[in-house]
């Protein structure tokens, strides 16, 4: 017990520390192009040692689930992540990205399993749009649109997660190796600007950057979390995961000079979260609910007790 919460604690402390980070990008001498290489980049090389059994283990996994970690958690994330990031508010990238990602898997799990939400999650579900619209005004503007748009893609990670043949580790290496030769390949023929390869970037912003997004977001999320689910159990973790945006706002505040606004729809979106996630899994009389696992599947979900082995 005391070992899931300590992993939930730092998950949610890393989550808060990404929202943080992906709002800070515009204030820091890294480009948008340089914290995606510092992300992608530094799971690599702390986790070289499990390449080789990663690539081995890729013979047995499906193309579309491949193209749905790289695309869900990799670049195509970071970089809509980042944009919203610049559009909004740390607060807003901590809310809205995870608050709208059980909107999405609900519907990406209905499209593809035919798993159905009962009412009381409908409403739950409601809840949490209601409260995006509060926080990020009415009408929504571009940027809280785009953290939405950031929101569904991570849904789609999400889905792959479940899935998916690889263990935690396998996941992170699989998601960066091609994200990273992406970067560095953007960076290399001058079609992303690049502070880091002009030797204008600020020490200290690296170290921050290497720190939240690299050993951080790249690492102990995705390791810490899965232990969390394990000792915890997969609602438990999942409504203690709806802190992360309060800790973001609240962390924005001396962090960033961010003023603490939108609390009735912060208020909203976590209460929403947390009932959706601890509300009867399939209510009687209901089709299954869209957090089960897919029906007649023989893939497993991901093993948390297996991340380190090689």
């Amino acid at each position: 017990m005391r070992r899931g919460l300590a992993a939930m604690a730092v998950t949610v402390a890393v989550w808060a520390g990404f929202a943080l980070s992906i709002r800070g990008i515009g204030a820091s001498s890294l480009t948008t192009m340089d914290t995606a290489l510092i992300r992608f980049v530094t799971p690599l090389l702390l986790l070289g040692p499990w390449i080789p059994r990663t690539l081995r283990r890729l013979r047995g996994e499906r193309p579309v689930v491949l193209a749905g970690l790289c695309a869900g958690a990799g670049l195509p994330f970071f970089l809509v992540a980042s944009a919203g990031g610049r559009l909004t508010s740390a607060g807003l990238v901590g809310l809205v990205i995870p608050g709208t990602v059980p909107i999405f898997v609900a519907l990406l799990a209905y499209r593809m399993w035919g798993s159905r939400v009962g009412r009381a999650q409908v409403a739950a579900l409601a809840a949490i749009l209601a409260g995006v619209a509060l926080a990020g005004g009415r009408p929504a503007g571009a940027g809280t649109v785009v953290l939405i748009l950031a929101g569904s893609i991570w849904a789609v990670y999400t889905m792959s997660l479940r899935v998916t043949v690889l263990d935690p580790v396998g996941t992170v290496i699989v998601l960066c190796l091609p994200s990273a030769l992406l970067s560095a390949l953007l960076i290399g023929t001058g079609a992303a600007g690049s502070n880091l390869a002009a030797g204008t970037a600020r020490m200290d912003d690296v170290l921050i950057y290497l720190a939240a997004q690299g050993v951080g977001a790249g690492v102990l999320a995705a390791l810490c979390y899965p232990v969390a689910i394990r000792r915890l159990g997969s609602r438990t973790a999942a409504s203690l995961g709806a802190l992360s945006p309060v800790v973001t706002a609240v962390a924005a505040v001396p962090l960033l000079g961010e003023p603490l606004t939108g609390i009735p729809g912060f208020a909203l979106v976590v209460a929403g979260v947390v009932a959706f996630n601890l509300l009867p899994a399939r209510p009687e009389g209901t089709a299954p609910h869209a957090a089960d696992p897919p029906p007649h599947h023989d893939r497993p979900a991901v093993a948390a007790d297996r991340g380190l082995r090689r």
